[in-house]
């Protein structure tokens, strides 16, 4: 089971926290669960963009077996960014952007690898969609050597939209999966850039993959055909700091 502190359980529990700005990675609700506070407790979390999931009841056992009432609510050991600021401030202060998008990397340990690279390389932010990402706990801190503790992490509603708003702020889209068919050295990425990095079952969906300005792979010599996620990631992120190098 989790520790008390990463979540807590009761549906006014959960009310509290979110009224209290707690930063909030998701609410668990069991299925089919239809009260009237219950109902009061979902529309307060849309209200504050809260991520919201139905569960079994099983799941809701996994964190605690107290009388959780249908809920559990995962808090979040970081504060959230806002993307827009974070770019305006990179474009204020005369830095060529760079920003990592994980679509639905769901591991905690190659989330806090992926943090630990991206500070290491100057990466502005990570940003996450709402829900289907590694919960940021205090073992993601850990894995991430503290890193989670100064670079930003930004949740959006959808990364499709996403994508399209960072290319408006000037941003290039940079795909990278073993299925391009160029390699990363032949893509710029000296210019205003987001590397966008797909989970560790299924890689990048396609629908993020169409809206990219660009797909390069890491090229491979050996027999296997991919890296894991983490790898991959600090791989590309200082063929930036390379490419960057030599402005």
């Amino acid at each position: 089971m989790e520790s008390d502190k990463t979540f807590l359980y009761g549906t006014r529990a959960a009310m509290e926290a979110i009224q209290a700005g707690r930063e909030i990675d998701k609410l668990l609700v069991l299925k089919n669960l239809k009260n009237p506070l219950v109902r009061e407790l979902i529309s307060l979390a849309r209200d504050h963009g809260v991520p919201i999931q139905r569960v079994p009841v099983q799941k809701l056992n996994s964190y605690t077996r107290k009388n959780h009432q249908g809920v559990v609510c995962l808090l979040s050991a970081i504060s959230y960014g806002s993307l827009d600021h974070i770019i305006s401030q990179a474009f204020a202060a005369g830095r060529i952007p760079l920003i990592a998008i994980l679509d639905r990397v769901t591991d905690v340990r190659n989330f806090g690898a992926i943090a630990r690279s991206a500070d290491a390389s100057g990466v502005d932010a990570l940003v996450v969609q709402l829900t289907g990402h590694a919960q940021i706990t205090g073992d993601a801190i850990k894995a991430s050597a503290g890193a989670l503790n100064h670079l930003p992490v930004c949740r959006v509603s959808n990364l499709k939209t996403c994508i399209k708003e960072l290319q408006h702020s000037g941003l290039q889209v940079v795909a990278c999966s073993e299925k391009a068919n160029f390699l990363m050295y032949s893509v710029d990425l000296r210019v205003p850039t987001a590397v966008l990095m797909g989970s560790e079952q299924d890689g990048i969906a396609p629908e993020l993959l169409a809206g990219c300005d660009f797909h390069m792979k890491i090229p491979m010599r050996g027999k296997i055909s991919s890296l894991n996620v983490s790898v991959a990631t600090a791989l590309v992120l200082y063929e930036c700091v390379r490419q960057r190098l030599e402005l």
